[in-house]
C-alpha cells in the first residue's frame, strides 16, 4: 500500500494466468502503490515485442487497462502517473 515516506513503489509483473488477482497479491506482500501488470500470453505483448498491453492496478485495488502501444509509450504512461501522484 501507499508507504510513509515519498517513495513511490511501483511494481511489474509478467503474469500467464490470473493477472489482476496475481498482481494484488504482489501489492501486499512488496507494499507497493501500484504495480503494472502483462498478460504474456496476450498477442503482441510481452517479450519478444516492441507493444505491450498492461493493466495498472493500484493500492487501493481501482485498475486501469492501458490499449495495446510502444513499450515506450507504456514507460511514459507510467511515469506521468509517478509525477501526478497516481
Amino acid at each position: 500500500g501507499i508507504n510513509s515516506s515519498k517513495l513511490i513503489k511501483v511494481g511489474f509483473a509478467a503474469e500467464s494466468e490470473n493477472l489482476v488477482e496475481n498482481s494484488k497479491t504482489k501489492i501486499e506482500s512488496k507494499n507497493l502503490d501500484f504495480i503494472v501488470a502483462n498478460d504474456i500470453t496476450a498477442a503482441h505483448s510481452g517479450f519478444s515485442v516492441d507493444t505491450n498491453k498492461v493493466t495498472i492496478i493500484h493500492a487501493d485495488g481501482t485498475t486501469e487497462a492501458l490499449p495495446l502501444m510502444s513499450k515506450y509509450d507504456v514507460a511514459h504512461s507510467i511515469l506521468d502517473r509517478v509525477k501526478s501522484g497516481f
